[in-house]
């Protein structure tokens, strides 16, 4: 459920009041400290994609054994989505919104992981955006095409704000995606403000823009500092837990630049790695937070302990 309009006149007189039979959801976030801020994960869902879409541009001759060995069987795959929601100093901060109720089924459940912790779309002070792919942007707005997060700030890198708001994109970027390049137009336009930012920038106290470019042309990760302790929101530079690690210079069919994108993933992978840095990714399990490990032909990916 997302509605607002400060949802729907308070659910038109509470009128819509739990039951005995109501089934009660139990959600779980996972959690970590980085300094004194709280840094959790939230579930938005999951994904429901072709397996296709992300591996045909792979080498298929390699291809075989490599999803053998990670049980990635049939041609479904079924990516978690994870909304990264940072807490400090009165700051209610999300990396990116979800999906909202507009892309696919499966998805568009931040506002309930919220809830879960007792927390509304208004105490969100600040929404930062790793990129403006259907399931990180377009749960910004709500079911009236109103802002949902009402008393926020919005926040994206320059690059990945003038991609999308380009009239040509639409054109550009192919017919199996050109509807990802009106929504996010829409959705940016929608927002009233929205303010940019550059590779580099400490956008807000404690957290600097890494520019990760290639998944979309101005794709940005955030480092969460506090004195030695560091966390890295990837966003989908770095888009599973498989192949992304165990082959992160194969090209993925997720990444709109391929090349560039396989990249970019290399050189996070050996950061991280070297760092032993904490990271949280959009599309990886059990939150998607943990560590990247150096393995005997390429990466691996180690949840956090919780």
């Amino acid at each position: 459920m997302t509605l607002t309009r400060r949802t729907l006149l308070g659910r038109l007189g509470a009128g819509l009041a739990l039951t005995a039979t109501t089934p009660l959801r139990l959600w779980s976030a996972t959690e970590t400290k980085i300094g004194a801020a709280r840094i959790t994960s939230l579930s938005d869902g999951h994904l429901v994609l072709p397996a296709g879409f992300m591996f045909d541009p792979m080498p298929q001759a390699e291809l075989p054994l490599l999803l053998a060995r990670y049980g990635l069987e049939g041609d479904t795959l079924r990516p978690d989505c994870n909304v990264t929601l940072m807490q400090s100093e009165g700051r209610n901060i999300l990396f990116d919104a979800g999906s909202g109720a507009s892309f696919q089924d499966s998805a568009g459940e931040l506002v309930d992981a919220l809830d879960a912790i007792g927390l509304t779309p208004d105490d969100i002070t600040e929404v930062v955006f790793t990129h403006g792919h259907p399931d990180h942007l377009w749960g910004v707005l709500d079911d009236f095409d109103d802002p949902l997060f009402a008393n926020a700030r919005h926040l994206i890198g320059r690059i990945e704000r003038d991609y999308w708001l380009d009239p040509a994109t639409v054109d550009q970027i192919g017919v199996d995606r050109a509807s990802f390049a009106v929504g996010a137009a829409r959705r940016l336009e929608a927002l009233e403000t929205l303010e940019t930012f550059e590779d580099g920038d400490e956008i807000l106290p404690g957290v600097a823009a890494v520019a990760t470019f290639g998944h979309t042309p101005g794709h940005m990760s955030f480092e969460i500092r506090e004195g030695g302790d560091a966390l890295m929101v990837v966003g989908d530079a770095i888009g599973n837990h498989h192949l992304a690690f165990a082959r992160p210079h194969w090209p993925s069919g997720a990444d709109q630049d391929r090349a560039m994108g396989a990249e970019t993933r290399v050189r996070l992978m050996q950061r991280l790695a070297s760092e032993r840095m904490t990271m949280i990714g959009y599309h990886l399990p059990e939150g998607g937070m943990g560590h990247v490990e150096a393995a005997e032909d390429g990466y691996r990916f180690v949840p956090l302990e919780g």
